[in-house]
């Protein structure tokens, strides 16, 4: 599932906030709060230790850089306990100087999840995948501003 938005804001600034591992429970839908984030992060093979969900239904795992391009591009790895993981890229291209267009792409990879159909796993990740880029953008043009 892949989907992009255009943010008000240019790749650096952008890429800032994707950069900022304490932000990631402000802009990913879903999570509810973010544990600990090494302090390498966005290096390659770097963890953020998150939450989901809430008490008492919270469920604790990681998500690890896979690839980092800074103001390019990021690419993770998503574990949610027993229902799986994600493998996510986020692409950032420059639109003139002051402009990005981010696009966020989301395969399911491991535990039930990733028996579900691609049309039915692109209809559950749209909507969820199209508020963390709204979340990202705004974190984004506000720290710009």
């Amino acid at each position: 599932m892949e989907i992009s938005r255009e943010v008000d804001a240019p790749p650096a600034a952008v890429y800032r906030v994707l950069a900022d591992g304490w932000s990631y429970g402000s802009w990913v839908v879903g999570n509810s709060r973010v544990r600990q984030v090494d302090e390498t992060w966005p290096a390659p093979g770097s963890r953020i230790h998150h939450s989901a969900g809430v008490w008492p239904l919270r469920i604790n795992d990681v998500t690890v850089v896979r690839t980092a391009e800074p103001e390019r591009r990021l690419e993770l790895h998503a574990r949610l306990w027993l229902f799986g993981a994600a493998d996510i890229r986020l692409t950032l291209e420059p639109l003139g100087a002051h402009r990005t267009r981010v696009t966020m792409a989301e395969k399911l990879t491991a535990g039930p999840a990733r028996f579900v159909p691609n049309v039915l796993q692109d209809l559950a990740l749209w909507p969820r995948n199209a508020e963390s880029l709204r979340r990202l953008a705004d974190i984004a043009v506000g720290r710009e501003r």
